[in-house]
């Protein structure tokens, strides 16, 4: 679930804010919240900061919550990455020992 998914569920709606309420008491733009709400964009460190100090949720729970999101949104397309793998210093080193 995208973060901004949580935000409108637990601090708006818990709250009975309106976006643009909410986007007054963070000190943002009405558009950057909306964004963030509506999945367009994600929880930089300085909204989690803004998001602890109004609503409560500490701002490294908001940041994991993003980090998770990215991750599992990448994870569903690992097989389309395609990298090769590195072995060079790790055989030098047992040839060394």
């Amino acid at each position: 679930m995208h973060p901004g998914t949580i935000i409108r569920q637990d601090c708006l709606e818990r709250n009975g804010l309106s976006v643009t309420d909410a986007a007054r008491i963070l000190g943002v733009d009405r558009q950057t919240l909306s964004n963030l709400l509506n999945a367009r964009s994600g929880i930089s460190p300085e909204m989690a900061v803004r998001l602890e100090k109004a609503f409560g949720t500490p701002a490294r729970e908001w940041l994991i919550q993003q980090l998770d999101h990215e991750l599992a949104e990448v994870m569903r397309r690992a097989d389309e990455i395609v990298v090769e793998p590195f072995q060079g210093l790790a055989g030098e080193r047992q040839g060394e020992a």
